[in-house]
Parts: C-alpha cells; sequence; structure tokens
C-alpha cells in the first residue's frame, strides 16, 4: 500500500514542480517582452542645414565653456539673449556692460578651479615673511637683498638692463636670461607690477630676490603653459644698467 501511495503522489509532485518551473519562465518571459518594448531615446530631426549648424553651434559653445568649468546657465535668458542680438532688438544689457558680468564668471569659476594653488601662495608669502632678510612692501612684495648696488636706481618710467632668473615655488625654473647668456632690455612701465615695483627698490650693480603674490604677477590668467593662473612666483634679478643714464 505504502509503494502505491508514492507511485500515486510522484505525478502529483511533478505537476507542481512544472507548474512552478512554468510561473517562473513566463515571468523571465513577461520580463524579456517588457524590456525590449522599452522606446528608444527620439532623436531630433535636422529638416536642413540650419538646424544642424544651429545645433552644433550651441554643443561648441557649450563643450568650450565647460572646459573653463561652466557646467549649467539660464538658458532662457541665454536664447533670449541671442534672439535679441540677431534680430536687431534692443539689449537688456550692452555690448560694453556685458564684458562685467562675464568676467566676473569666468574669473569666479578659475579661482574656485585654481583655490589650492591660491592657498599654496598665501601660505608660502605668510610664512616668507618671517624668514631673516625678508622685506615687505605695502602692496605684499616681498624681497631679499642678494648684493647692494652702488649706481642710480630707475623710475617707473625708465628702461633697463636686467639678468634674471624665474621659478614657480615648486622649484621649476621657466624663464633664464642667464641661461640664454643674454641679459633683457625692458621699460618698467610695460612689465608686471612685481618687477616695476621692485627693480625701483635696485641700485644699478644689485642683485635682488623677489617673491612675487599672483596678484603683482600674471593675476587670474597666468603665462602660457609655463605660469598657471594665481602663480606666486620667484624671480632673481640682477640690475646692470639704467639705459639713458
Amino acid at each position: 500500500m505504502k509503494k502505491i501511495l508514492i507511485t500515486l503522489l510522484l505525478p502529483c509532485c511533478s505537476l507542481v514542480a512544472l507548474a512552478q518551473t512554468g510561473k517562473k519562465a513566463g515571468t523571465v518571459k513577461k520580463a524579456t517582452v517588457t524590456k525590449t518594448q522599452a522606446k528608444a531615446p527620439v532623436k531630433p530631426v535636422f529638416k536642413n542645414n540650419l538646424d544642424s549648424a544651429s545645433y552644433a553651434l550651441g554643443a561648441n559653445m557649450a563643450g568650450s565653456m565647460k572646459k573653463d568649468g561652466l557646467s549649467t546657465l539660464n538658458y532662457d535668458l541665454m536664447i533670449r539673449g541671442m534672439k535679441d542680438a540677431l534680430e536687431g532688438k534692443t539689449l537688456l544689457i550692452s555690448k560694453e556692460q556685458s564684458q562685467t558680468p562675464i568676467s566676473n564668471l569666468f574669473n569666479g569659476l578659475s579661482k574656485k578651479k585654481f583655490l589650492p594653488m591660491i592657498n599654496e601662495g598665501q601660505a608660502f608669502l605668510e610664512k616668507n615673511k618671517n624668514q631673516p632678510g625678508v622685506h615687505v612692501t605695502p602692496s605684499g612684495l616681498q624681497y631679499i637683498v642678494l648684493q647692494e648696488g652702488t649706481g642710480i636706481k630707475p623710475t617707473a618710467t625708465d628702461t633697463v638692463l636686467a639678468h634674471y632668473k624665474g621659478t614657480l615655488l615648486n622649484g621649476k625654473q621657466f624663464d633664464s636670461s642667464y641661461d640664454r647668456n643674454e641679459p633683457l632690455s625692458l621699460p618698467l612701465n610695460r612689465v608686471i607690477q612685481g618687477w616695476t615695483e621692485g627693480i625701483q627698490l635696485m641700485s644699478t650693480g644689485s642683485k635682488y630676490r623677489f617673491f612675487i603674490p599672483y596678484n603683482l604677477a600674471y593675476g587670474e590668467r597666468g603665462a602660457g603653459a609655463d605660469i598657471p593662473p594665481y602663480s606666486t612666483l620667484i624671480f632673481e634679478v640682477e640690475l646692470l644698467k639704467v639705459n639713458g643714464k
């Protein structure tokens, strides 16, 4: 009797197992169908070259601005500004007035991007001003007298002949007239502010080392590939001659 009952129960168990398997298979199948039926994103249709160019102009401008750190804009006002300009309407902000908010926007982004360099420069100058022999001017320029000359001092409108070497805080040299074996003749009213101020402190024959904050150097723009924005710079300058005197 026991053997018969076991025999009779086996088909029932098989049916239950088959039903469960079928249920799971159905679920998978349903999920697969749902995934297959998901709609793909609708691509914009460019009806003519103007459509394509319009989109391309927007993408190219955005790509360029994104490299400078911009991640969002007020798109409604940007489009309105473009439409007003293209349609010859009176602009809400004149061309002259527009430079200030644009500069403020990108200078703010740049300052945020280079904040570690700004902090590094400030920390260096704060520590350096307490080192023996370091002098600090009201503008924040720091310098050490390596050799004091006996000649005349230049004025801001003079042209001088000088040897120099320039480095970043990490010691990387970005320029040197010594390496070229050719001193530089330069008008003091056409160089960075740190040089204009610092060289006027020197007598001909002097050699100074200057520690120049970024705002007295190349500021938020930097200079080429060798001097990043917001760089504090170190220069050794030897004043050879004040031209014409």
